[in-house]
């Protein structure tokens, strides 16, 4: 396990991947941030040692590095997730990674539904807290105690420093930016108007099929953490109409800009 982490950083290392300070993930429709960074080098998932292939039409698949706000950082353009058959150690395994490489910190960004019928999709919500329906921990395997402390605690698994700087930025550039609880489930499946309601009576604003796991393994590694979800749908089971895949990337691209403000200016903050 320590082996694949290390051969997959001494790749990336040997190819310019030098103290990157920020990790970013890069969800479903918002890769353009990519057009915002001074590229150092890129690699294809498919040629990193041990690293899973993104198998997700609109997920590019490439690690970059470079120079964004004044800063040097690790992006992932595309994710992982459990429901293209991979298992959650595999879906965390970047993480792993890019905290071999030295970041100090990772922002996280992925589409998702708006359970809270007060958010409206093209919006964004800051996660201040999640909900785990996934099945199952990154945590759970033989050994995970040479990686970090196996019992972490999740009390505030989101670093208020950087939310806090996340909402000023919002209200400084009149950005709409809710916070708000997400529930990260299996997919790929979209869910049926009783899982909806189950889901707001939980406590959930917001529902996406990624995200926790990444959350979950940041805490682990002690790795400050702030993520954001780009609305793409909206979930009223009294009123619920079909959702296509399309529609949704469209919807994230409307409301990306508003993320790549949110982003370049936190890390130029930090």
């Amino acid at each position: 396990m320590i082996k694949r982490i290390q051969q997959a950083s001494e790749f990336l290392q040997d190819r310019g991947f030098e103290n990157p300070e920020i990790g970013i993930i890069l969800g479903t429709g918002l890769g353009k941030l990519v057009d915002h960074i001074e590229v150092i080098n890129e690699v294809s998932y498919n040629h990193i040692p041990n690293f899973p292939t993104a198998t997700v039409e609109f997920h590019k698949g490439k690690l970059i590095y470079g120079n964004l706000a004044g800063k040097k950082v690790v992006v992932m353009q595309g994710r992982f997730h459990l429901y293209e058959g991979y298992s959650l150690f595999d879906v965390t395994f970047p993480v792993r990674v890019m905290k071999e490489l030295g970041i100090k910190r990772l922002l996280v960004s992925n589409a998702s539904g708006a359970i809270n019928l007060s958010f409206k999709k093209g919006e964004i919500m800051l996660i201040d807290d999640h909900i785990n329906l996934q099945g199952g921990s990154p945590l759970a395997f033989k050994g995970v105690d040479q990686l970090g402390v196996r019992f972490v605690d999740m009390m505030e698994p989101y670093d208020r420093q950087m939310n806090e700087k996340l909402t000023q930025i919002a209200k400084a550039q009149n950005i709409t930016l809710h916070q708000g609880v997400y529930v990260s489930v299996m997919g790929p499946q979209l869910e049926t108007r009783a899982e909806y309601r189950y889901l707001r009576t939980i406590g959930a604003d917001a529902v996406g099929m990624s995200t926790v796991p990444e959350i979950i393994v940041a805490n682990h590694l002690k790795i400050p953490v702030s993520a954001v979800s780009v609305l793409t749908d909206e979930c009223d089971p009294d009123n619920l109409q079909p959702v296509d895949i399309d529609d949704i990337i469209a919807m994230a691209s409307k409301a990306e800009p508003n993320m790549i403000t949110l982003f370049t200016e936190l890390i130029h903050s930090l």
